[in-house]
């Protein structure tokens, strides 16, 4: 097996005290070089005639190689690891966001016309026009990123409490991007009823709705609901987000290898929300042979009437072929491989059996369907859903500019119009000249992305009859 590489996403700091004597420190990096890690930024926090104290940073490919460098280290002669830090949790101390006033509150005569009695003219005038909640609230500009935690990142159901790290980062990502103030909202149910109750109750002050990491077939129920209930638009980022990405980086992928999308054979791994999402956006792209798999295997018209609605719809619609068997059968002369599903479901031999020039999209977080190292000699494009390698199919890349778009149109719904025109919009942001087997999507901290992605979704909200604010 291909050896994985460090990531940033495991990586701590150690503080070691050495002898103040050439060649110690070479000896700590020798211990960790020993096992693979990769050492970055080394500080001295102190120094005498006798001893140095440093601070060392090192990046492991996971909690066990990261114990097992720190033991190295501590078994070295005459050097002592003073303590160890983990730099993600460093980051996560306190929480991620916090809510800053736009204006200072230093006079009373600002705090008598930010709150009592100057408050109550806006009050009143909202109150005789509730539309005007849009211009003189938050509401224009926030969004409200719910999530019950049945199924965080590949985590599965962790539960509210540990899915607010996740929807905190969600936040920071609308505000880095689109400068759209996103609050984290973990709910204490997963009983789909009770969830569309809550967010029908929060809503009013709101510009619109992200739901999070909602376990399938759920989260197609809700999401029909709210949309239906609601006058403000309802987005579930794990089917659409990532369908919209995955639309982009296919027509990029496809240009490098010279294939038509209506006559490729794609597999895809996983029948949930971000499955279900990636079929119907390829197939109203024009995709003609989509065969989907869950852990039963391909997904077809054999299977009926045993299937849950939304399964029920992709055997019928997808799978032409009527194929029948597991993944790795399934595989075989595929051109595209889209994994939305788990860690580490296909082996190098089941992508080995793809097509010529095969592109493979391993986007389960935070460990793909197959690592990069493993699935590199056998394909021409490689994608993941990872920062720490090259083709990030992230999400952040469609959905601040989605709303961003959405809420400047004051848009009554994301329809499928805005999503493909998002789609396009990222796609178009690489230039030919800058195409590559390694640059298919562009970069997230490209916020050219996010303008490109919002002016081409509110345009195509005015041209689809939804949005309602005038140009």
């Amino acid at each position: 097996m291909a050896q994985i590489a460090p990531t940033v996403s495991h990586s701590f700091t150690m503080r070691v005290s050495l002898p103040n004597k050439p060649g110690m420190l070479a000896k700590v990096l020798n211990a960790i070089a020993e096992l693979k890690g990769d050492p970055g930024a080394i500080d001295v926090v102190s120094a005498t005639r006798e001893i140095k104290v440093r601070d060392i940073t090192v990046a492991a490919h996971d909690d066990e190689h990261a114990q097992a460098m720190i033991e190295k280290v501590r078994s070295l002669h005459g050097i002592e690891v003073i303590n160890v830090s983990d730099r993600v949790f460093l980051m996560h101390l306190g929480g991620k966001i916090h809510i800053q006033n736009k204006i200072p509150l230093t006079t009373r005569d600002a705090l008598s016309m930010a709150y009592t009695p100057g408050v109550a003219r806006v009050c009143q005038a909202i109150a005789a026009d509730k539309h005007k909640a849009n211009t003189l609230t938050i509401k224009h500009n926030s969004v409200a990123v719910i999530s019950d935690g049945s199924a965080v990142l590949g985590l599965g159901n962790i539960g509210p409490e540990a899915a607010l790290p996740v929807m905190e980062g969600k936040a920071m990502l609308f505000k880095e991007f689109a400068d759209i103030d996103a609050y984290p909202i973990c709910l204490q149910t997963q009983d789909p009823d009770e969830i569309v109750l809550a967010v029908r109750w929060i809503a009013t002050g709101f510009g619109g709705i992200n739901l999070e990491d909602i376990s399938a077939p759920r989260c197609f129920d809700i999401e029909q609901r709210l949309k239906s209930e609601l006058d403000v638009p309802v987005f579930h980022d794990d089917q659409h987000g990532t369908a919209i990405v995955v639309l982009a980086a296919t027509l990029n992928a496809l240009k490098i290898v010279k294939k038509k999308l209506a006559r490729i054979k794609i597999v895809i791994a996983g029948a949930g929300a971000a499955g279900v999402a990636c079929t119907k956006i390829l197939m109203a792209a024009g995709a003609r042979n989509i065969i989907v798999c869950d852990r039963k295997g391909a997904i077809g018209r054999k299977r009926l009437p045993k299937l849950d609605p939304s399964k029920t719809w992709l055997a019928e619609n997808t799978n032409p072929g009527n194929l029948a068997g597991n993944i790795s059968e399934i595989l075989r002369g595929a051109n595209l491989f889209i994994g939305v599903s788990g860690p580490g479901i296909v082996t190098a031999r089941d992508i080995k059996r793809m097509g010529k020039d095969a592109i493979v999209f391993a986007l389960a977080n935070p460990t793909p369907e197959i690592m990069p190292e493993q699935a590199e000699p056998y394909v021409r494009i490689i994608a993941t859903g990872r920062s720490d390698y090259a083709n990030q199919i992230n999400n952040v890349l469609a959905f601040p500019g989605v709303f961003r778009g959405a809420l400047d149109a004051r848009a009554s719904d994301i329809n499928e119009a805005m999503k493909v025109a998002a789609a396009k919009a990222i796609a178009e942001s690489i230039s030919p000249d800058e195409l590559s087997e390694e640059y298919i999507v562009p970069s997230i901290f490209n916020k050219q992305v996010t303008r490109r992605v919002a002016r081409a979704v509110e345009a195509a909200a005015h041209a689809s009859g939804v949005a309602r604010r005038k140009h």
